[in-house]
């Protein structure tokens, strides 16, 4: 590769694969490569949940767990992420969609086909997450408009 004369480029899932191996040449080279890392501009937290999370689609139970996580960044709305041991993860279909979190990392999505099209890509996963946020590993979260419900209930 040739140096970019200082040009910026965006490198999306960077975090493995081709995305990965194309962030290490531009650093090999000497190019400038940033992460973003969560700080006082863009706090990330995860704590443990202290209630048991059940979500809901369609009467049946997609997931139950007494070992959630919260995780709060920025302005954004909590997310309730759920150890996948506590999905029924044969009631779901991984999808081909996939995004880029510069804090968080690469997600892949699955959808719940009981749900049919509001619940495609209801479920979404950080399977290589960034050393910051690596509690959400083998998690999952659920966007709340795409299931019936996500309850939190006293343990």
């Amino acid at each position: 590769m040739s140096k970019s004369t200082n040009k910026a480029a965006l490198v999306t899932g960077g975090s493995r694969g081709i995305g990965a191996a194309i962030v290490e040449r531009l650093a090999a080279d000497g190019e400038r490569v940033a992460i973003k890392i969560p700080g006082p501009d863009h706090p990330i937290t995860i704590e443990r949940n202290p209630s048991r999370v059940v979500v809901t689609l369609g009467g049946k139970v997609i997931a139950d767990t007494a070992h959630a996580l919260t995780l709060r960044e920025a302005s954004y709305p909590p997310v309730h992420y759920i150890p996948r041991k506590d999905v029924d993860m044969a009631a779901l279909t991984r999808s081909q969609h996939s995004t880029y979190c510069p804090y968080k990392g690469d997600a892949s999505y699955y959808s719940i086909p009981a749900g049919g099209e509001r619940s495609v890509n209801a479920i979404w996963s950080y399977e290589d997450p960034y050393e910051t946020v690596v509690a959400i590993k083998e998690h999952v979260a659920f966007y709340p408009d795409r299931v019936d419900s996500i309850d939190e209930r006293s343990t």
